[in-house]
């Protein structure tokens, strides 16, 4: 007898599927294109400068970076939304993790963004969030409010991340569009394998080790040009 595999893609529903390309999509209205996740600064400095660079840097944020932590944040606020006091804690634990000023403004105003436009999808843990929570919060509560499944929004959600940092570094000249879809190929079976284990993590599993990309974003601050906010 053979053995049919099923795979996640296999389990998405035409309504998820539309829902999380509507609010990952580049014109969901939460500004993302202003970001740069301290990508700017990583270039100024010369760490990113071709698309291997760039693919090892934003692995190295996928597995032991700020992206693992949103991740992990992103399943709890999930896996809260019936449950107000811990979607409350969570959205708490989410913005006093950010690692600087910009890292905050970044984090925080894309989530109050996402969740004024996601209103339109009107649904009672919109009320349990108020008018800001962390983006990775917002967007996990919503999707697990939606009753999408944790690991497909967590792989929407990473994709959409990253695709941004790819069109930073397409904007700040290092690679060319080419290059940037390559390197979303490249890093998608990462993408993937994160938004599986994060989407069975707990709270405990919180940790990074990118120092350097923690440095980027407090120095960019001080950036002379910059066409980012972050």
């Amino acid at each position: 007898m053979g053995i049919t595999t099923i795979t996640m893609a296999d389990t998405v529903s035409p309504e998820a599927l539309v829902r999380l390309m509507t609010w990952l999509s580049p014109a969901f209205p939460v500004g993302a294109f202003a970001y740069s996740g301290g990508v700017e600064q990583v270039v100024a400095d010369g760490d990113i400068h071709d698309v291997v660079t760039l693919r090892d840097w934003l692995a190295s944020l996928l597995a032991h970076g700020t992206l693992w932590n949103d991740a992990v944040l992103f399943a709890e606020a999930h896996r809260s939304v019936e449950d107000a006091a811990r979607l409350a804690d969570v959205a708490a634990l989410a913005e006093a993790l950010s690692g600087s000023a910009e890292r905050h403004r970044e984090t925080m105003l894309q989530g109050e963004a996402f969740l004024a436009a996601a209103a339109s999808w009107p649904h009672p843990v919109l009320d349990m969030l108020g008018e800001a929570a962390a983006y990775p919060v917002a967007v996990g509560a919503v999707s697990g409010g939606h009753r999408i499944a944790a690991e497909t929004a967590l792989a929407a959600y990473l994709h959409a991340v990253v695709s941004n940092l790819v069109s930073v570094a397409i904007r700040c000249g290092v690679i060319g569009q080419r290059d940037g879809v390559a390197t979303l190929a490249g890093l998608e079976g990462r993408v993937l394998a994160l938004a599986a284990a994060a989407s069975r993590s707990t709270l405990d599993d919180l940790g990074s080790a990118t120092i350097r990309a923690d440095i980027a974003s407090l120095k960019h601050e001080t950036l002379a040009t910059r066409l980012f906010r972050s």
